[in-house]
This record gives structure tokens, sequence and C-alpha cells, in this order.
């Protein structure tokens, strides 16, 4: 006798992003993906942009937006496939928001956001892609801020995206301390920033604020280089333990430690940069 039932014992969690594919796999929707698969959650992408390096122009990023159409049917597609109320054994509460890249996607996913029912939604908030026009980046920085930011339920800004949020220059420990906190004031969102190689000293730090518990993660440095990817693989391994139902501090903590040995076995190619892998825990 056989059955169609699903075991709802060994039913994965599942994840969302909205993110960029990048081509060379080291960062964007393909390496959300691949931290999910690693964290054991079923990942789900919806495209908002596809991103590929330029080789003959300083390896900038060479960005073509997807139609603002098809982002919507994408994420009509996958909040009725596993949305509330779509009788599905995992129920998708938890996403990540990674590159958006103009005004028009933001205000797709904006609304999107405001019409699910989602429990975590993790934003990475990619300020600016690198050889974007300086002016089509500020209005996507304003729009992100405006109307992405208060929907977020925990932030993961990098140091840059940390000065540009708070309005504070970072130059420590308790720089980035503070801008923590006052990123927090303006979301009502955790806030995991990171210091990471840009702050001197031989560890990464990177500081979590939820508005009640205050703590400094810290690892020793793995070179003095940034490391393609580690931004969007901590935010997805964050999005991936909230969505097996960790607190926050309890992903913030294991997220820092997947992205320092994902670092430490990080992948070389011919590009001027190196590659995190997600497999680097195992």
């Amino acid at each position: 006798m056989t059955s169609n039932a699903v075991d709802t014992q060994t039913t994965p969690a599942v994840a969302l992003t909205i993110a960029g594919s990048e081509a060379t796999g080291g960062a964007g929707a393909q390496a959300d993906l691949k931290t999910f698969q690693e964290l054991g959650v079923f990942g789900i992408v919806n495209l908002t942009c596809i991103v590929s390096f330029d080789p003959k122009d300083n390896w900038n990023h060479r960005f073509v937006p997807v139609d603002q159409q098809v982002i919507a049917d994408q994420l009509e597609a996958t909040t009725a496939a596993y949305g509330a109320g779509s009788g599905a054994p995992s129920v998708l509460d938890t996403v990540k928001i990674g590159m958006l890249g103009s005004p028009d996607t933001i205000s797709t996913v904006a609304t999107a956001l405001s019409e699910g029912a989602f429990r975590n939604v993790v934003l990475d908030p990619v300020l600016i892609c690198k050889g974007q026009e300086p002016g089509h980046a500020l209005d996507t920085d304003q729009a992100l801020k405006a109307q992405i930011l208060p929907l977020a339920t925990f932030v993961t800004p990098n140091h840059f995206e940390a000065e540009s949020l708070s309005g504070l220059e970072i130059t420590d420990v308790e720089s980035l301390t503070a801008a923590a906190v006052r990123i927090h004031e303006l979301s009502g969102a955790a806030v995991l920033a990171k210091g990471g190689v840009r702050l001197a000293g031989p560890d990464a730090i990177d500081v979590f604020y939820d508005g009640e518990t205050l703590e400094v993660l810290s690892a020793p440095k793995v070179g003095d280089v940034a490391v393609s990817g580690a931004g969007c693989s901590l935010a997805a391994a964050v999005t991936a333990e909230l969505a097996k139902g960790a607190a926050p501090l309890e992903a913030a903590r294991a997220a820092k430690d997947f992205v320092t040995a994902g670092i430490r076995n990080r992948v070389a190619s011919g590009a001027p940069f190196d590659a995190l892998w997600q497999g680097g825990p195992r």
C-alpha cells in the first residue's frame, strides 16, 4: 500500500531570497541558495537582476534589471506555493532581501513584503552596486531606506552600509556599536553590524544589537582582504537559522561561525578576489 502523505517530521524549513544573480557564483542568489542548502533549509530564489563582472573594465558590475512584472510573477508564484494559507507543510515565513538595484524593484518588493505574512525579514542592505551610475545609485539607496528598512526584522550592514544608514563614521568597535544602536533605533530591527577586515586589529569584529542585548562577536581575521560572498552568506545564514526557529542572537552567532569557516576555505579564481565557500564548515 502506498501513500502520498508528506512526512512533516522530515520536511525542512523553507526560506526565500529576493536577490540578484552573480555570474561567478561567489555572491548574490547563488551564495544564498548554497548557504540555505548547507544549513538544511529548502531555498527559493526570486531574481531581481543579473549582475556580471566585466574583466575588461576593472571588474566593475554589469547590471541588468529583471522586468518588474517578472519579479511580481515570481513573488506571486512563491507565496501561492509556500505562503500562509497555501497548505504547505512548511510555511514560508522567512525571507532575505539582497540586491534590488532600482527604485522600481524596491517598490515591487516592498508591496509584496507588506502583503505577505513574513515573520522574519532579513535585509542585507546592498546600497551601491560597483559601476552603477551615481545618481541612480543614490535614488536606489534612498528608496531602500524609505521602503524596505522599515519592514526589516533583522539587518546586516557592512562597514560602508552601517556608516550610510547610521550617519556615523566607524573607526573602531565603539563607533561600530554606536552605529548598530542607531540603525536599530531607525528600523526597530535586530542589527548585526559588520566590521570585518576594515577595523584595525587581529580580529574580525561584528556587533549584534536588538534593543535589549548587545554582543560583540569576534573571530581571528583570515587575511586582510574582503572575500566575495561573505556578506551575502552571512545574511543568508542568519535567514536559514531564523527559518529553523533560532532566536536572533543565536542566528547571528551561528552565521558568524559559518562565514568564518567559509572564508578560511575560500575559492580562488582568475578574478582579483577570492570567493567564500559555503562548504567550508564541512
